[in-house]
């Protein structure tokens, strides 16, 4: 798999030729430095390395300024591998937006929104215990029941509950590449990504 690190920049909507609005995700993909390459012989894989996003060189340590002095480039932020790249890659070498092609699928990899300690209703979905009538006034969010009592005397493992949501790596996949906008960087995929907006996000191409 192929691919770029990018930012997600917000969603919006565009026109196809048949008049029907497409909701829609801009992301700034790239451009994207080569800052190692993995080889069969040294490393038992072949894989490239790339980075994104500049990064003060006060906030570097010493170890990671070497890495990417090696690959002549500024300190960068993001760094993550991608493998079956069609032609062969070099350090320094930097890659943009032109990598993808306008209508072919991707995967875009992110992280959800963090929403703190939610109850089962906003987390799984659960409608609450019975109605609002015959004397319920403060069960409408409850979970219910969670296991018998006597048999088997414990909570099963994987119980719906209450508990912490969102903050999870999230992997969108077959999204379509509806425009591409070179001189910019941006990418403008169909569908929703995972995580807020100016947060970094994997596109994976399979090719």
């Amino acid at each position: 798999m192929s691919g770029l690190l990018g930012k997600k920049i917000g969603m919006t909507s565009i026109f196809d030729e048949n008049g029907k609005n497409i909701p829609c995700t801009v992301i700034e993909a790239g451009p994207c430095v080569v800052t190692q390459v993995r080889t069969k012989e040294k490393d038992g894989y072949e894989a490239i390395q790339l980075a994104f996003e500049d990064k003060k060189e006060k906030h570097t340590t010493k170890a990671l300024k070497g890495h990417f002095a090696k690959a002549k480039t500024t300190p960068k932020r993001f760094i993550a591998e991608f493998t079956r790249f069609e032609e062969k890659k070099e350090y320094g070498d930097v890659l943009t937006v032109d990598v993808f092609v306008e209508g072919e699928y991707i995967d875009v990899v992110g992280t959800s929104k963090g929403k703190g300690f939610q109850g089962v209703v906003k987390r799984h979905g659960f409608r609450g215990v019975n109605d609002a009538t015959h004397g319920q006034h403060n069960r409408m969010r409850a979970p219910g029941s969670i296991g018998a009592s006597s048999y088997p005397s414990r909570v099963f493992k994987g119980m719906r509950m209450a508990g912490r949501m969102g903050g999870d790596r999230v992997k969108m996949i077959n999204l379509q590449v509806m425009k591409i906008i070179p001189e910019k960087n941006l990418i403008v995929v169909k569908g929703s990504v995972p995580g807020p907006n100016n947060s970094l996000v994997i596109i994976e191409r399979w090719s």
